[in-house]
């Protein structure tokens, strides 16, 4: 299992290389969702949450607030992608499936 720090690392990597500007650790507000996410895109509102027991990320973001940014993602409203640290084995894992959500988003858009 990644760290927090091991995980973040790897989505900061991803999407900085997909030529996003990553603020880390950024007091997200909006509506009713306030968490402190990991990664976030201000300008072009797409960021990550990588959600650990380690960081006690299932407080911040329970799943009323997570189901309000997956909504939000699906309606192209912003794009959060969101990744239990149980849901990957190794950087590799984590690092594919941060690459298909950014496939995903630029196809959304209409973007390289």
């Amino acid at each position: 299992m990644l760290s927090e720090a091991q995980g973040c690392a790897v989505l900061r990597r991803v999407f900085e290389r997909r030529g996003y500007t990553i603020e880390e650790n950024v007091s997200f507000s909006e509506e009713n969702v306030v968490f402190n996410a990991d990664g976030w895109d201000a300008a072009r509102r797409v960021g990550y949450e990588f959600l650990t027991d380690e960081a006690e990320d299932h407080l911040d973001l329970p799943p009323e607030r997570l189901a309000q940014l997956e909504a939000w993602t699906a309606q192209g409203h912003l794009h959060f992608f969101l990744v239990d640290e149980k849901q990957v084995d190794s950087e590799d894992d984590l690092a594919w499936a941060a690459q298909r959500f950014l496939d995903e988003v630029e196809k959304r858009r209409g973007t390289p």
